[in-house]
């Protein structure tokens, strides 16, 4: 069964619905990015796996990660809750998640790329709430299909490596709530907060 994306997309537009332009520089989880950069990257990161799920190669799907970010839309607060809506329609299709399909400069078999548009959402929608100090509502369904795609399959052969996305795995308690095995796999310290500095 395929997961949907609804619920951490709905995560991540509550979180965005009425937020200060004062919290824009403020850290994020992601060492690199600061809210506004986080939400720049959630900007173009919808409308990639969009496409992807469209299967409409070009600019949107074949821009590698790792390069500047770019600045943060003025327009955001209406482009990222429109992008959001239109990347869980998509992927509510079941032609989404067939045949081979291309997003960041990848081109992997569809089924993946949208556990990795899913797994993109869960884990940012944390960093989004963390750098806010609000609390991160999502379903434990998500966290489940996003632990099942970060944990490490001791017979993977040719299988993508998902660890090498990411930083590496912070150790937590086996008994740890799931949400902390999940950002901890992704390389977040479940105990991250914004500095008092």
């Amino acid at each position: 069964m395929t997961p949907d994306l609804q619920p951490p997309a709905a995560a991540i537009a509550g979180l965005v619905a009425g937020l200060d332009d004062s919290r824009l520089d403020d850290p994020t989880p992601c060492t690199r990015y600061a809210v506004r950069d986080l939400l720049s990257h959630l900007v173009g990161l919808t409308a990639a796996f969009r496409a992807a799920g469209r299967k409409e190669s070009g600019p949107l799907t074949d821009t590698a990660p790792g390069g500047p970010m770019p600045p943060l839309d003025p327009d955001w607060r209406l482009i990222l809750p429109r992008q959001l809506h239109e990347l869980v329609d998509t992927w509510r299709e079941p032609g989404a998640w067939k045949g081979v399909t291309r997003a960041g400069g990848v081109t992997l078999p569809a089924e993946i790329m949208g556990l990795v548009a899913h797994n993109e959402l869960v884990l940012h929608g944390w960093d989004l709430a963390r750098a806010l100090g609000r609390d991160y509502a999502v379903d434990s369904a998500s966290l489940e299909t996003s632990l099942a795609f970060l944990t490490p399959a001791p017979d993977a052969g040719d299988a993508p490596d998902t660890q090498a996305l990411f930083a590496p795995a912070v150790p937590v308690p086996t008994d740890a709530p799931l949400l902390d095995r999940v950002v901890a796999l992704a390389g977040r310290p479940p105990a991250w907060q914004p500095s008092k500095a």
